[in-house]
């Protein structure tokens, strides 16, 4: 059975997942808590820029919208990738997070290709 979440909910779901590692992250050290503080504004804005995406006043402005959050998601798998091969956070515990952030980036190079073909 597959189940058919939006781009909207996915990213809003991935951005609450991101608030909480940034929280863990927080309690570290003060080159964590930069990187934290890196990936909360990149990680979340995913999301800001897909429901802004919504209310795009034209074609090019939605498909605009849709690049800048692929941009931010693969900041985002930057800064997890960075956290990750530091060794700043085990590998397990953010390997989830990185996998999801790749699977929202393949879907909107997925859209915005799509929406650029019509």
């Amino acid at each position: 059975m597959t189940t058919n979440i939006t781009i909207t909910d996915r990213t809003k779901s991935f951005a609450v997942r991101i608030i909480k590692a940034c929280s863990f992250l927080d309690e570290g050290s003060s080159g964590t808590r930069i990187l934290s503080k890196q990936l909360l504004r990149s990680g979340t804005s995913i999301g800001a820029n897909v429901r802004e995406a919504q209310s795009a006043q034209s074609p090019k402005d939605f498909i605009n919208k849709l690049e800048i959050a692929l941009k931010e998601a693969r900041e985002t798998q930057y800064w997890l990738e960075l956290l990750i091969e530091s060794e700043l956070v085990e590998k397990q515990k953010f390997q989830l997070l990185l996998q999801e952030a790749n699977e929202i980036g393949k879907i909107l190079v997925a859209s915005t290709k799509k929406l650029k073909d019509k």
